[in-house]
């Protein structure tokens, strides 16, 4: 038997950084993002020799262990271990055997929220395995807490919950609960913000941690810079539901001008002097908004560039060395499946 999972990786469009603790818990979050064409999967082979053998295919990283009860993380593929360790905590009290391989369609820093993704797609994986009752907002939930409490790496709450539920959604986080609202868009709206968006990577990567440590010590000591920037993104996100909802797209790209100055004041190094440059250059040839994804730094730009700008934009662009990644909205999320 072979079981395989995968997950989308998600763009946010509005309110980044309201789902970051402790902002989240005191003032309430709300985010709005999508999931795209670019997957997190992985594979589980069960095995009958006593061995865990990991493999991320992307990474080309490979280690071979003895089955225990608990894996140690020390920094090599703590993310496969990490979900390993709590499934067996939770869920199967003895040790597994079996071979598991993972790839990202993205690079790991790249802000589509990667690291939550292939989280999600492992947890999906050994729930299809072993028939773990998990819904979708205890899966979410699970991967959560595995990232964030058992291995300790900094970020928010989006990611597993995009990759889980998949499509367009408006999420609101709490103190204890999130609250995912999917979002009924109409199809030609869809496709015409698929045609007016371009996703860019900039040819650089960042630590997403350290970005989202300033954020969490700036919302700790209640800078009150960072905390009305974060308020104004709250903002944002509702504006994005309202427009989207409407079909009102020609405003798209001033509510994403207006959500990019105001993430550059939640904490230093969002942005970059490379960022910059580019953010202008494509503005004047035809751009009216976008935002750099994730926690920022690097990685990904999301440009929108409504109608035909899109081509002068994408010839702007082609000047600072970076990519431009074809993409589609995806509707599904978390998906998994077994073959005999």
């Amino acid at each position: 038997m072979i079981v395989r999972a995968k997950a989308p990786l998600r763009i946010g469009l509005a309110g980044g950084g309201t789902d970051v603790s402790p902002y989240s818990e005191i003032y309430g979050g709300a985010i709005l993002n999508a999931t795209v064409s670019m997957y997190a999967s992985a594979t589980i082979e069960p095995t009958t020799d006593g061995k865990i053998v990991l493999f991320a295919a992307d990474k080309n990283e490979l280690i071979e262990l003895p089955s225990t009860e608990f894996l140690e993380i020390n920094g090599e593929l703590d993310l496969l271990k990490g979900v390993y360790n709590r499934v067996v905590k939770d869920f199967t009290n003895k040790p597994l055997s079996f071979r598991l391989t993972t790839f990202v369609d993205s690079p790991f820093g790249s802000g589509l929220g990667t690291s939550s993704t292939i989280t999600v797609a492992i947890l999906g994986a050994f729930a299809e395995w072993l028939g773990l009752p998990l819904g979708e907002y205890d899966m979410a939930h699970l991967a959560y807490e595995i990232e964030r409490e058992d291995l300790q790496m900094a970020g928010g709450k989006q990611d597993q919950y995009a990759a889980t539920f998949g499509g367009f959604n408006f999420m609101e986080f709490y103190k204890d609960r999130v609250i995912v609202n999917p979002l009924r868009i109409k199809e030609e709206y869809i496709r015409e913000l698929e045609f007016n968006l371009l996703l860019y990577h900039t040819g650089t990567s960042r630590q997403s941690s350290n970005i989202i440590k300033k954020q969490v010590a700036n919302f700790q000591e209640k800078t009150s810079e960072s905390i009305e920037a974060a308020h104004q993104l709250k903002e944002q996100a509702k504006r994005m539901k309202e427009a989207l909802l409407r079909g009102k797209l020609d405003d798209l790209g001033e509510i994403l001008d207006f959500g990019w100055h105001y993430k550059k004041q939640t904490a230093q190094g969002i942005t970059s002097p490379l960022i910059d440059d580019i953010y202008e250059a494509v503005k004047k040839a035809g751009a009216t908004g976008g935002k750099i994804s994730g926690a920022g730094g690097g990685g990904y730009l999301t440009i929108y560039a409504p109608g035909l700008a899109r081509y002068q934009v994408a010839k702007t662009l082609a000047q600072f060395g970076g990519t431009l990644r074809p993409f589609s909205f995806t509707e599904r999320g978390l998906v998994s499946w077994k073959i005999p």
